[in-house]
Formats: C-alpha cells, structure tokens, sequence
C-alpha cells in the first residue's frame, strides 16, 4: 500500500513540474503542520477575509477563479491598450493611417458617449428643477404665497369660510403696483372682446394686445412682447383696427368673423392639406413679421446717423437699403472682407436686405439697373431671381433649382472667397442643402437666423416647419432665452421663436414660467383660442402642476381653464367682474371635437361658480349674480347677461348649472345668506325656505353682536316678506321661519328688560303654553314632535327664555308689591305718630 501511496505521490508531483518555480522553496509540511499555520493565518485576518472566503467559494461553485482573476487585474498594463497588436514598421504609412483612424473612432465614440451622458444628466436635472419650481409654486398659490406664516388674504378667508374647503377655493398674493398697472392695460381687450362676441361681430384682439403691450411701457421686456404679438398678428392674418373708432367698428363688422376661423384645420389632422397650407402660412407670416422688424431696424438706425448715411433727398426703399449697407459694411473708407462689387457697388448685399425687408419688387428692379453687370458675372442669376420674386410662394420650379444647385456646388461651395451675400440668396432661391443653417456674415442676430431658416422651409420636402420646429426644441430655452439685454434680462424671445414655428401651446408656457411674463402668457393663450390655433387636453391628460401637456403620442396641448384661474385668483376677491370676463374665454374652446369642448363648458361653469363664491359680498356681489329690488322685481346680474358666452341658452340651464350648484357651494363654506340668495334667485322657493329655517336654527341662541347671525335674520325677514305678498312656498318651514324670527324679537326684547312684552311674543308662537291647562300642554308636547327640525333643536331656548321672562315678572311684581306694602306700613306709623303727638 505504501508503495502504491509513494508512486502515487510522485506522479502527481509530475504533473506539476513544468510549473514549479525553481527561484521558490519547496513546502514539505504534514498535515498538523498545515492545519496549524492556517489557523495562524485566519486568525491574523481582519473580519471582512469571512465574507471574501465566503465570496470566493461561491465562485469557486461556479467554476471562477477569483483569486487569479484577482492576480491578472493586479498585473494588467494599460499602457499598450491602444497600441497595434503587431509592430508598425517605420515604412508602413498605411498601416499607421489605419490605426490613426481606428483611434480616431475610438476617441470619437468615447467622446460622444461621454457628451451624450453629461447632457442627459444635465436635462434630468434641469427637469428635476423645473418639476420642483412648478410644484413650490402650486403649493405657494394655493397657501397664499408666503412660505412662512399666513397673508392677510388667507386669514380673511379662513373667517369666511370657517375653515372649510380652504385649499381648493383658496386665492393667491395680491400683485403688486406694477403688475396691477399692467393687468388693468390688458383687461379691457378681454372686456371688449367678450362684447364683441355677444354682438357677434369680430375683434382683433391681437392688434388690442398690440396697443396695450406699448401703453404698459417701453422697456426691453415690453417691446419684445409687442413683437410677439405683431408676429402673431401676421400668422393670423387679423387686419388692424382702422382709426377713428367708428370707421374701425364699421371695418369689422364687414370682415369675415375672427373667432374659431383655424379652429378646424388646427385640430384635424395634420397630414391633410388644409394643415399643410396653414403651416405654410404659419411660415409665411412669422417671415414677414422678421422682415418688417428689419426695416424698423434699418430705418432707426438710419435717423440715428443721418451725416454718415447721406440719404438726401430720395426717401425711396432703395435708396434707405444703400445707405444703410453703407452704414453696416463699410469702414475706414473700403468694404469689409467678401464684399463683392458689381458695378462699383455693393449689389449683393444691396439685394440680399431689399429681400431680407420684404421688398422683393424693389429687389427686382434694383437688379435690372444692373442687368448687364450682374449677367457678366452669374449669367443665370436674373433669370432665376425674376422667377422666384413673381411666384406666390417663393418656390422654384424643378429645373430652376437644379441648375441652381450646380452652379452653387461648382462656383460658391468651395470658395473662401465668394460673397456672403451672394452665397445667401443662392441658398434661399435654391433652397440648398438646408441643414446648413447659417451663413457667415448674414446670420447674425437670432431673428436673422430665424428669417433665414423660415426662408428654407420646405414644406413638401425635409418635414417643413414641423422639422425645424423639432431642430428648435432641440437646442431649447436657454440658446434664446434669459440672455441679458441692455436693460435686463432679455424674456420672451423663446416664445417668440416657439411661436413663428407653430408649437403655440409651448410658447405660452414658456412665458408663463416666468413670473415677468404671466401676463403676457394669459393674454397670448386667449388670443390664440379666439382665433382657434390653441390646442386644450381632455380632463384626464390635465395636469395640477403645469397647464402644458405633452402626451407621448400627439401633440401638445394647453390647459386654458387652469391658465385662465391661477390668473384671476389674484383679484378675484377684488374685482369679480374683470375675473369673470377671463373665465367667458375658457369658453371658446367649446368647439373641440371628442368630448373636450363640453369639458371646457363644465369647466368655465365651475370657475364662474368659484368667482360667485369668493366673490365680496354687497352691491358688486348682487351686480354679479342678479337681485331683487325693493317692488320685488327681479334684475338680472352680470353673469346671466354673459350666459350665451357660457353656452347657456335658457334660464332653466343657467339656474341650474351656476345658481343652485353656486348656492350649494355657498353652503358648504358656510356662507348662508349668499346661499339662500341664490337659491331664491334660481327661483327654489322652497329649499330657500329650509335653508332659512336651518340657518336661523343654527343662529337663534347667537348674542346680538354677532353681525353673521344678524344678516341672516335680516335675509329671512326680507324675503318672508316677499313671499307672503306673493304666497310663495306655503308650509312647515315658512311656519318655522316665521316662529323663529318672533322668538329673536322675544330675546331681544327680554334682552332690553321688556319682559312683559318677551312672554307675551313667545305665546304668540304658540311654542310653549302659558295657561295651566293640563290637556292643553299636553296636546302642544305632542304637536312638537311634528314641527320642523329647526324649532325641535332649539326647545332649551325657548323653554329657557320662557322661564326667565317668567322668573322677571314674578320679582318684579314681588318687589313691587313689598314696595305698596312698606309704603301702606309708613302711613300707618306716621298717623299713629301724629296721634300721639297730640
């Protein structure tokens, strides 16, 4: 066996020694010995070696072998990671390029990732923060917008409302001196709006927003905002108002009508051809607006230096387009670099801002007076620039564009030497290689790489507006917008952009992040829905942080009802009626298909409901809602003569939907009197009758001084009147009204130490019996049992005021018959004193 284990032993050791390292000794230990050094070393390990042992025999299970994974991660240079795997000679050109270029990949494609990883970093954060700032925001408005403590409009409403339904009836901060100024600016085009629609006749609004945008004040923000309104006004194709006023009315009552006019096509689908040719004029009229912002630039900047421009006396447009040429590319007395000149004169760039301004006539003929100089040196030129100046759309055909594009590719292309104002209108006629967005020298501002880009719109080709509209989601709100200007933070921009490119959902939002800018916002979404480019989700795509949707599939879409409320909420306390001119525009959206125009009906029927309840109460209150006056007439207030604007046809729907529901509402904050108003308003009689008893129910037992209890008697008093001149809502609950109201007139003549008279209205009630008569009471506590609620809660009261005036009376005659008594006692004291006197 010996001999076996031994041969054995040294057949193993075989096997390994073409490993065995002759630098190390080799171990000849038993097995005590081994067991005992390993012990030794597991003691001298720290308590983490448990857990690796334990890791690496769980890969060991799995046939990994951690230790000598361990050892190669221990030994691995890095440093010939990029280096070929076979030697390059010094001679192998080739093969260096090659591996030249596959580093170059390599690098490229590390680099990208790693771009691609900070910017998605970045983007989540940025989103992080605007999903943070929209939720702080939310929850400021519906506190009151103080972060610590309440503000005086919190705390008048929490007394209003007796704490209930704080939150979702709650009004924000009062705005300050100079947003109230601007908002004042503005609220008359909504009023005047909303006039015009019940006449219905149109209104353009946009050029109102226009005129009021340049009274609120000529700073930076403010003309900005009156250039995204102008160019608002171009997409919409609105004619302005004509001066004087009746000339201007009697102009629009004879133009087609305004509102709702792209409701259609906006909405439908937007493969169809009535979208495309709305995208094309969505393009058509941003263009023309940056073409006409050019000129007022170009003339501004010519009466600001008139010795330098040498104008003389030619006002014509080509004439102001060669001075101001002059003025901008000419220095020290010769042209800037590229400027070329044809006929000693600066023709391209000449040619290039007549267009660029919108004179394409004047551009034509400017080239025809140098007809013989340009054809010397583009040949071809004239002939396509005729073509495109007297099409309707500034297209092309075919074999013009292609003889374009291979004069462009073989003469401009390439050359560091050609025009810049030449190479532009090759570009524009052409509308070549369009993912070229800009052109050096002609690009500058962001309005003239916006012209340049509307100008290569391609609607049938390169996805068209649609297509630059994602290339400018792309680069987003921070290449436009928050830039400082000359007098600040330049704002607006960014929505003026969204604008010209048609995502108007997302222009308004972005105005109405910023709080310099809400105004603009609201004002902007109603134009927008008046005249039907304002696309409003469904109930369920809503969201409570932000008016904007975005679906996945689909496109944006607004919340005007959301938009319209976070607005008004600042005043609505203060001037109901503006807030309620705001909520007739939710309105207008009615018209959208698939369930959500009747949406935005339920939710202007709502908000109007909301206004009626915050709303002060007094004479704008009664103004609002409607009355009685003191013949009991009824007159009808502000909201029932805006119903049409509520797509309320009748008084049964109106009463329905706005004055009970608003008086049930009423109820529920605890505002009685405003309830039972409304409620007799809406011509419920009876229940006006049951809210009465309830409410003087609840308020019998109140002292004196509390005013709310007053109004309520007062409330009751009043239209008990009307109803018994008219007979109205006969019954136990007019009985009980009535039974309470004479036990307030028995507290407080008990109050006012008339006891006699107390006792003497609490049996009128017939309530409570006075005589003794045993059947009598008897019947009358059986009777109780029947009587309203109101009157059974409030026996304690009666039967307590009862037994005071009783208790009053009886000391009274008490007191007053030990008073006869003493008296009569005195007289006899004084004869028998006198008698014995004498």
């Amino acid at each position: 066996m010996s001999s076996d284990l031994s041969s054995l032993l040294t057949a193993s050791r075989a096997l390994t020694s073409h490993l065995s390292k002759p630098d190390l000794p080799s171990v000849n230990l038993s097995l005590d010995q081994i067991e005992a050094q390993s012990r030794r070393l597991v003691s001298r390990q720290t308590g983490s070696s448990s857990d690796d042992g334990r890791a690496n025999y769980l890969l060991a299970q799995a046939h990994v072998d951690a230790p000598a994974l361990a050892n190669s991660i221990a030994h691995l240079n890095t440093a010939t990671t990029f280096t070929p795997l076979q030697a390059l000679q010094d001679t192998d050109v080739a093969g260096y390029l090659r591996h030249a270029h596959e580093q170059n990949l390599i690098s490229t494609i590390e680099e990208a990732r790693k771009e691609t990883q900070q910017e998605f970093y970045r983007v989540l954060e940025d989103r992080e923060r605007r999903d943070w700032e929209a939720k702080k925001r939310r929850v400021f408005e519906e506190l009151g917008g103080r972060v610590g403590g309440e503000n005086k409009a919190v705390s008048e409403l929490k007394k209003s409302y007796g704490g209930k339904n704080l939150l979702s009836a709650s009004v924000g901060p009062a705005p300050n001196l100079q947003m109230q100024s601007k908002m004042m600016a503005y609220d008359r085009v909504v009023s005047d709006l909303n006039a015009a629609r019940l006449r219905g006749t149109s209104y353009p609004i946009v050029h109102a927003l226009i005129e009021a945008s340049l009274a609120v004040s000529a700073d930076f923000g403010s003309l900005q905002m009156t250039q995204n309104f102008h160019v608002l006004s171009k997409i919409t194709a609105e004619p302005p108002a004509l001066p004087p006023l009746e000339h201007a009315g009697a102009h629009i009552l004879n133009a087609s009508l305004f509102e709702r006019k792209y409701a259609r096509v906006y909405l439908s689908d937007p493969e169809s051809r009535e979208a495309v040719g709305l995208r094309k004029q969505i393009a058509k009229g941003s263009r023309e607006a940056l073409e006409e912002q050019y000129w007022d630039v170009m003339e501004r900047t010519i009466q600001a230096r008139p010795l330098e421009a040498l104008l003389g006396g030619d006002p014509s447009v080509a004439n102001k387009v060669r001075a101001f040429v002059a003025l901008r590319h000419y220095r020290n007395g010769e042209w800037e670099d590229r400027i070329e000149l044809v006929a000693g004169q600066p023709l391209w760039a000449k040619l290039f801002y007549l267009v660029r301004t919108g004179h394409l006539h004047e551009a034509l003929d400017e080239a025809l007076n140098y007809q013989a100089a340009i054809e010397h040196r583009e040949s071809s030129f004239l002939s396509h620039f005729r073509t495109w100046v007297e099409s309707s759309d500034r297209r092309l055909p075919k074999p013009h564009r292609d003889q374009l594009h291979s004069v462009y590719n073989a003469h401009m292309l390439h050359s560091s030497t050609t025009d810049p104002f030449k190479l532009a209108l090759y570009k524009i006629m052409g509308k070549i290689d369009p993912g070229r967005r800009s052109v050096a020298q002609v690009t500058l501002t962001t309005e003239d790489w916006l012209w340049f880009q509307l100008s290569m719109v391609e609607e049938e080709e390169h996805g068209g507006l649609r297509a630059l509209a994602e290339v400018l989601l792309s680069y987003g709100e921070r290449h436009f917008d928050g830039v400082p200007g000359p007098k600040g933070v330049k704002r607006g921009v960014w929505a003026g952009v969204l604008l010209m490119c048609g995502q108007f959902e997302r222009a308004v939002a972005s105005l109405w992040e910023h709080q310099e800018t809400e105004v603009e916002a609201v004002h902007l979404a109603i134009a927008l829905a008046y005249h039907g480019l304002l696309r409003v989700p469904s109930r369920s795509e809503t969201s409570d942080l932000t008016p904007l949707s975005l679906p996945p599939s689909g496109p944006s879409a607004l919340s005007l009802s959301t938009l319209i409320w976070r607005y008004v909420r600042q005043f609505v306390k203060m001037d109901a009626r503006e807030a309620l001119q705001y909520v007739y525009c939710v309105g207008l959206c009615a018209d959208q298909p698939g369930g959500v125009g009747k949406e935005q009906v339920e939710n202007a029927w709502e908000l109007v409901r909301r206004i009626i309840v915050l709303a002060n109460t007094g004479a704008a209150w009664e103004e609002l809602v409607g009355g009685f006056r003191p013949d009991g007439t009824r007159f009808s207030g502000v909201i029932e003569q805006g119903a049409p604007l509520l797509r309320l046809d009748n008084l049964s729907a109106y009463n329905e939907q706005i004055l009970i529901r608003a008086a049930k509402h009423s109820e529920e904050n605890d505002r009685i009197p405003e309830a039972i108003k409304l409620y007799n308003l809406a011509g419920d009689y009876s229940t006006v009758i049951a809210c009465l008893a309830q409410a003087l129910g609840n308020t019998i037992s109140q002292p004196s001084s509390d005013e709310k209890a007053r109004a309520i008697e007062r409330t009751a008093a009043d239209i008990l009147r009307h109803y018994e001149r008219t007979n109205r809502a006969v019954g136990k609950d007019r009985d009980a009204v009535i039974r309470l109201l004479r036990v307030r007139e028995a507290i407080e003549a008990k109050d006012a130490g008339r006891a006699e008279l107390s006792l003497e209205i609490i049996e009128s009630t017939d309530l409570v019996p006075i005589d003794g008569d045993v059947a009598k009471i008897t019947r009358r506590a059986e009777e109780f049992r029947d009587l309203p609620e109101a009157i059974q809660r409030n026996l304690q009261t009666f039967l307590t005021l009862t037994m005071d005036a009783l208790a009053t009376i009886h000391h009274k005659v008490k007191t007053s018959m030990a008073a006869e008594a003493t008296r009569q006692m005195a007289s006899v004291v004084s004869v028998v004193i006198r008698k014995y006197r004498c």
